[in-house]
């Protein structure tokens, strides 16, 4: 199983395949996804400190494209299948925008 290291919040395992949104939403990670895991939102947004996040596909692509964002180590964590160690950061947290995090993403 892949060790997902999070920044400020320790590591843990994963399942090979799981979308990266809920492996950090079910170990206690306070991560945004208002849009429930569609890539239609960005709040998901992580940065890849370290690893092997997988191919940017074109949905994902598109929408980081249309909110300008060209970092190639950020990602949506909904659209992120685990398939390696990663160490990760997110960028948008419940606590510190106030909001209510979002529908639980689908697997």
């Amino acid at each position: 199983m892949p060790t997902i290291q999070v920044e400020g919040k320790g590591s843990f395992q994963a399942e090979v395949d799981r979308k990266l949104v809920l492996v950090l939403e079910d170990n206690g990670v306070d991560i945004l996804h208002r849009c429930g895991g569609n890539a239609r939102c960005t709040t998901c947004r992580v940065e890849i400190l370290e690893g092997d996040a997988g191919p940017i596909e074109e949905l994902e692509a598109e929408l980081l494209a249309k909110k300008e964002i060209t970092d190639p180590n950020i990602r949506l964590s909904c659209q992120v299948r685990v398939h390696t160690d990663l160490s990760v950061k997110p960028l948008m947290t419940a606590s510190e925008s106030g909001l209510e995090p979002g529908g639980r993403p689908q697997e």
